[in-house]
């Protein structure tokens, strides 16, 4: 039998922020233990929670991007679990009353298609301690539990049941880690747990329009990590089926580095984890006002600065990659301000992204070294054909070790372009001179030698000679020799 895939995720986004979600405690990764822990978010008795502007602002943020109705009154709830990485035995977290609901995210499919993905919901809640299990201390088996992570703020995004393929997840995981880094909400970084992800996944007959029953696959970590455990899931359901064997709703955990599945849990239902509101907290008001105010601080969304540039004559693959972050894409429009934006493409892709991964720089240090002015003078260069395209990397490779300016870099270095004809055809000739085989196969209609007559020339200018003017000079003379050969 033929089966359709259905996946929904639950993707859990750290909050770039000072504090914690409910106290003071810094909400830094990579301290000592245990450091960033207090009577409140360890839960102790008589602490008292008080919810954190930055995590709501976030919330709104996400929200407005995503096209998500702002609820004006939303609700904090304690969410039951027994689990040692929770030091409360309760998640503070939102349920019936979330602050966002709807909206959709526009991806590239697996398939290359633009789609848009609806959303259920987007809520706000703490995060959880961690557990490193199991050490080997000495001769004893152990657990550890850090509780440094344990009240991080959260934002909770949960996609309708739409997505039908582990590559369709990929696909939509990083257009949301593109988004929420291109709004400033969070790093994304999944190696440090700032962006996380549950997938339920069920299978049903083609065409039905029913919903199998789903397993939950909790806290994959990479995005690779997600197509890998969904694809193995899916294999494993579709054996069960096949073999008439029920699926037994359940919560599973995916081991990335053996490939394999294992049952953690039966899975619970809404009503195993006790929701009530939490007493200790208000009700969330997001008035008009606020509404207003976080609207009007979004910047432009990255698919519609894809669409903007594209209207606006630059390729559709230029546009995808120069708005891959907002650093990056902030930097392109400074730069094609003041040079033909495809010469600012090509260079910015090629050159500059080249240069970024050899040295292990951010687009961010690179703007403060190399403001987009800077390489706009370079770039005004080529384009009125002051440098030739070797001397203009090598006087690029110059500008992104040291940051000087070009002009002094050309001016060290005296370049200049050789384009007099009587400069170059001495040159070329000697070059024909010098290369009789490749001349005659070029005489003889071998049209790929010609190219290597013309490196041959750029060679002995040492790179300055302007290269149209040298192909039309060197036909010229090829021209003028067959004749005389003839």
């Amino acid at each position: 039998m033929a089966w359709e895939v259905v996946i929904g995720l639950e993707c859990h986004i750290q909050v770039r922020s000072a504090s914690k979600m409910f106290c003071d405690c810094p909400a830094e990764f990579g301290a000592p233990p245990n450091a960033n822990v207090c009577p409140v978010c360890l839960g102790l008795p008589g602490a008292l929670p008080r919810a954190n502007r930055a995590g709501l602002d976030a919330a709104l943020r996400l929200g407005l991007a995503l096209g998500s109705e702002i609820r004006e009154r939303s609700v904090f709830a304690r969410k039951h679990y027994f689990y040692p990485d929770m030091p409360k035995n309760y998640q503070i977290t939102q349920y019936d009353l979330p602050i966002c609901e709807g909206g959709a995210l526009p991806v590239v499919d697996a398939g290359g298609a633009r789609r848009s993905f609806g959303l259920t919901r987007i809520h706000i809640e703490e995060d959880t301690g961690k557990s490193f299990h199991p050490e080997r201390v000495g001769d004893r088996r152990i657990s550890r539990v850090d509780f440094n992570r344990a009240g991080v703020p959260l934002l909770e995004l949960v996609t309708q049941p739409v997505l039908e393929s582990p590559e369709d997840c990929g696909a939509f995981l990083t257009g949301l880690r593109r988004l929420v880094r291109w709004l400033g909400i969070s790093d994304g970084d999944m190696e440090k747990g700032q962006l996380r992800c549950d997938a339920n996944v069920s299978l049903r007959p083609a065409g039905s329009s029913q919903l199998g029953t789903k397993t939950e696959i909790k806290n994959l970590n990479s995005i690779k990590g997600v197509e890998k455990g969904l694809a193995a899931e899916i294999a494993r359901q579709s054996r069960a089926l096949e073999a008439g064997e029920p699926i037994v709703q359940a919560t599973l955990l995916y081991d990335a580095d053996h490939d394999k599945l294992a049952i953690m849990r039966t899975k619970e239902h809404a009503h195993d984890y006790r929701y009530f509101p939490d007493p200790d907290l208000p009700e969330v008001e997001v008035d008009r006002a606020w509404r207003v105010d976080a609207r009007a601080a979004l910047p432009e969304l990255p698919w519609e600065r894809e669409a903007r540039l594209v209207a606006a004559g630059l390729p559709a693959y230029d546009a995808a990659v120069l708005c891959e972050t907002r650093a990056l894409s902030d930097y392109f429009e400074a730069l094609a301000a003041g040079v033909n934006p495809k010469l600012a493409s090509n260079w910015v892709m090629t050159e500059m992204l080249r240069a970024l991964k050899v040295r292990g720089e951010t687009v961010e240090a690179w703007a403060t070294r190399i403001p987009a002015a800077r390489f706009g003078d370079l770039l005004g260069r080529v384009a009125a054909g002051e440098l030739t395209g070797p001397n203009a990397k090598e006087v690029f490779e110059a500008m992104a070790e040291t940051g000087e300016d070009p002009a002094a870099i050309v001016a060290a270095r005296g370049f200049k372009v050789v384009a007099a004809a009587d400069d170059l055809l001495p040159v070329i000739r000697a070059v024909l001179d010098e290369n009789a085989g490749p001349v005659a196969q070029v005489l003889a209609g071998k049209t790929s030698t010609f190219g290597f007559l013309v490196g041959q020339v750029m060679k002995k200018t040492g790179g300055q000679a302007a290269p149209q003017v040298v192909q039309s000079l060197l036909r010229a003379e090829l021209d003028a020799r067959a004749k005389t050969a003839g």
